[in-house]
């Protein structure tokens, strides 16, 4: 059996519901744009596609001795984006302030312990945000930025990372429904 796997940090209950609160206003305005649920909002350190019974033996090993090795440490979600880019826009994001940048290196670890499992790595290069809606068609989302860009949420420690399963079309509205499969708890 082959699993669509992604290792993922989530943020605690209340920094979610403070993002939603933000956010909660802005959705009626925008019928246009496709909004994330908040339960299942998370910062994404490697994609992995397909994952078969073997190397998910290793992979789970893996995980499991970086985050014994990884010491926890703060995160805050502030600002925001879009990809490609803010003029064709098919993803709004809320920024990371990693102030120590110890999510680069983490996703690293991460991403070679799946190469190292047997498992492909998809995406480009660890670009840390947490995805709040899609448009399609693309469009310009210079206003929807510049709305993300005053949001300032509160401080949290990163002390888990998660294994997470995802099922494309099986959630509410067709979504992708996400099941955690393993947590990896960071050393203290």
């Amino acid at each position: 059996m082959s699993a669509r796997l992604f290792v993922a940090i989530t943020p605690p209950q209340e920094v979610v519901a403070h993002l939603d609160t933000f956010l909660e206003p802005r959705r009626d305005a925008a019928p246009d744009v496709r909004w994330s649920r908040p339960d299942q909002w998370h910062l994404t350190l490697a994609f992995l596609p397909s994952v078969n019974d073997r190397a998910y033996e290793r992979l789970d090993e893996r995980l499991d001795e970086i985050a014994s090795q990884t010491e926890q440490f703060d995160l805050t979600l502030r600002g925001g984006g879009a990809f490609p880019d803010v003029t064709e826009a098919r993803v709004l994001w809320i920024d990371v302030d990693d102030v120590l940048e110890d999510l680069p290196p983490l996703a690293k670890r991460v991403r070679g312990a799946a190469n190292a499992s047997g498992t492909a790595v998809q995406g480009g290069s660890f670009n840390p945000h947490l995805t709040v809606a899609r448009l399609a068609p693309p469009h310009d989302a210079i206003r929807w930025v510049r709305v993300l860009d005053t949001y300032a949420g509160p401080t949290w420690t990163v002390d888990e990372l998660h294994l997470v399963e995802s099922h494309l079309g099986q959630g509410p509205g067709g979504r992708a429904r996400h099941v955690v499969r393993e947590t990896y708890p960071v050393a203290a």
